[in-house]
C-alpha cells in the first residue's frame, strides 16, 4: 500500500538533500549519454548531415562535395561535444524525467503517484516521436531557405550554424508533441473536462497552426503542417482520453459535498476548526 503524503513530509534540509541527489543522478545520466554519443559521433554527424547532403548540388557552395565548415582551430571539436552533449541529454531523457517524478511524487496522493510510470512512459514516447518527424522535415525547410540564395548569392554554411538549425526545428517539434500530455494532465486533475474541451476546440486548433506558423524555424508551409496536422491529432487524442475518464467518474459518482455545485459556482467556505 502506497504510504499517505503526510507519512512522507520531509522538512525543507531533507527536500534540499533529495533535490540534490535527484540532480546528481540526472547529470551523471547525462554525462553518460554524453560519453555514448562522443563515441559515435562519426555516425550522429552522417545522420546530423543527411538532409544536407541530399539537397541539390546548386544549394551548396561546393558543388562536387557534400561538406559544411568550421571557421577555427577548435570548432570542429567544440562542435562535435556540442553534437554529443545533446545527444546525451535525448539518450538520458528517461533517466532524468523518471528522477524528476520521484522527487515530486512523495507529495502526491496515492491515485497521482500512479500515473508516474505512464507520464514518463509517454512524455518520451511523444518526445521522440517529435524530434523523429522533425528530422525527416529538414530536408524540406533547407530546400525553403536556401532556395533564397540566387542572383550570384551562394551558401557557404558553418557546422555550427547548421547544428543551431537542426536543434532548433527538433526541439520545437519534440516540445510540442507534449502538449497532449499536458491535455491529459490537467484533465485528470479536475481542471479541465471533456466538455470544456469541446467547446475550445476550434479555438485550440487555430492556435495550434498559429503556434506551428511562428514557432517552425523555416516556416514554410510545409513544415508548419507536418507540426500542426500531427498536434491536432495528438489533441484529439487527448479529448478522447479526457470523455473517457470524465464517462468513468461520471459512473462511479461524485461524493464530495459540492456536487452539486456547477463548474462556475463558488464553493463554500467551510467554517468547521480543522481537528488535529
Amino acid at each position: 500500500m502506497a504510504a499517505h503524503p503526510d507519512d512522507v513530509r520531509m522538512t525543507l534540509a531533507e527536500h534540499l538533500t533529495e533535490l540534490r541527489r535527484r540532480i546528481v543522478i540526472s547529470t551523471l545520466a547525462v554525462v553518460a549519454g554524453t560519453g555514448v554519443a562522443f563515441a559515435f559521433h562519426h555516425w550522429l554527424l552522417r545522420l546530423l548531415t543527411h538532409p544536407y547532403c541530399h539537397l541539390p548540388a546548386s544549394y551548396r557552395f561546393d558543388k562536387a562535395h557534400c561538406a559544411l565548415v568550421v571557421t577555427g582551430v577548435l570548432d570542429a571539436f567544440t562542435v562535435t561535444l556540442k553534437l554529443s552533449l545533446y545527444a546525451g541529454v535525448i539518450l538520458s531523457s528517461p533517466i532524468w524525467l523518471w528522477q524528476l517524478w520521484r522527487f515530486v511524487t512523495p507529495g502526491l496522493h496515492s491515485n497521482e503517484r500512479r500515473y508516474a510510470v505512464a507520464f514518463v512512459g509517454t512524455s518520451v514516447t511523444l518526445f521522440g516521436a517529435g524530434a523523429v518527424i522533425a528530422y525527416f522535415t529538414l530536408g524540406t525547410g533547407l530546400r525553403f531557405l536556401l532556395g533564397f540564395a540566387t542572383g550570384g548569392i551562394t551558401s557557404l554554411l558553418t557546422f555550427d550554424s547548421y547544428l543551431s538549425y537542426v536543434v532548433a526545428i527538433v526541439l520545437v517539434f519534440a516540445v510540442s508533441f507534449e502538449f497532449p500530455l499536458l491535455v491529459v494532465m490537467l484533465n485528470l486533475s479536475g481542471v479541465l473536462t471533456h466538455a470544456r474541451l469541446l467547446r475550445w476546440t476550434r479555438l485550440i486548433v487555430f492556435g495550434i497552426f498559429v503556434f506551428a506558423a511562428v514557432a517552425t524555424p523555416s516556416q514554410d508551409p510545409f513544415t508548419m503542417l507536418a507540426l500542426a496536422l500531427p498536434m491536432c491529432g495528438l489533441y484529439g487524442l487527448a479529448v478522447g482520453f479526457a470523455f473517457l475518464h470524465d464517462r468513468r467518474l461520471a459512473r462511479r459518482g461524485d461524493t464530495s459535498p459540492y456536487a452539486h455545485l456547477a463548474d462556475d459556482e463558488l464553493s463554500p467556505l467551510d467554517d468547521e476548526p480543522v481537528t488535529q
